[in-house]
């Protein structure tokens, strides 16, 4: 009999994880797994068959009570043969007693009910070339988010996001390979965006803002360091100013996902959410 074995993933596992991935067409960030190591070094789980890597999740804690799961993963060839049902089930008991959320693909998503998830909103991932002169509103500037006190970033984070998470914000904000801007308005911060490499399109994510105006100058500001590469923002339908916002932009829906939660929906500032971080980690 084969034997299936479950540890906790290394540095060149969560490499293996963002190709599974790229292969599913989530186009992942080329250096997400430094911050996702921040965010909690023991959260990516390996499934081995007989030593060689067959399926995978990643199960983050965060904080005392809200965790986040995701890259549930099996091979093709091995799938329907219980391994990753049994890597779900070692996944989800680190989770206990926490409220859990997931970004679920279409196709899994009834799967994710029957385990407990209920839907709180749909992501639409929308991608393209987006203009590069958008202005911020008057008396708005973008700032490099590195040059600001990062209790500021931090603070604002905590808007959008049920958990204190500063390690792997730090990281997901200065990690190289990416660019992160600050809005600023007397002083305080009213909008967010990082933009990473990715293999394909460039993905932007956290995008928060206080106003569309401010979201779009932040996307095109980002879309400036590089106008020959597309960018792509997961929109959360939860904000239909953002859904608004990206379709003027010009982008395109291209890939679709659902948050879903094990417990209520986190009370966070969906009208100033235009762009959800990660699939992978919230």
């Amino acid at each position: 009999m084969p034997t299936f074995e479950i540890t906790t993933a290394s540095a060149d596992d969560i490499r293996l994880m963002a190709d599974w991935a790229h292969a599913e067409g989530w186009n992942p960030g080329l250096t997400d797994g430094q911050a996702f190591f921040a965010a909690d070094p023991c959260g990516f789980l390996i499934g081995r068959l007989d030593g060689v890597p067959a399926s995978c999740v990643s199960v983050v804690r965060y904080g005392s009570g809200f965790g986040f799961l995701g890259f549930y993963l099996t091979r093709p060839e091995l799938r329907g043969q219980g391994y990753g049902s049994r890597l779900w089930a070692t996944g989800t008991a680190r989770l206990a007693g926490r409220n859990t959320g997931l970004d679920g693909v279409v196709e899994q998503q009834s799967n994710y009910r029957s385990s407990g998830f209920r839907p709180a909103w749909t992501n639409m991932r929308y991608e393209g070339l987006v203009p590069v002169d958008i202005p911020p509103p008057s008396g708005v500037t973008l700032v490099d988010a590195r040059t600001l006190p990062f209790g500021q970033v931090t603070a604002y984070d905590r808007r959008f996001f049920p958990a204190e998470r500063d390690g792997f914000l730090a990281a997901w904000t200065t990690t190289p390979g990416r660019t992160a801007f600050v809005a600023l308005c007397e002083g305080e911060v009213r909008g967010l965006a990082v933009l990473r490499a990715c293999r394909t399109s460039s993905r932007i994510g956290p995008l928060y803002a206080a106003t569309p105006g401010i979201a779009g100058a932040l996307v095109s500001a980002l879309a400036a360091t590089d106008p020959s590469t597309p960018v792509a923002v997961d929109v959360p339908d939860a904000n239909p100013a953002a859904v608004r916002l990206a379709e003027q932009l010009g982008l395109k829906p291209s890939f679709e996902t659902a948050r879903m939660y094990t417990g209520p929906a986190p009370d966070v500032d969906h009208t100033g959410l235009f762009g959800i971080t990660s699939l992978e980690l919230g």
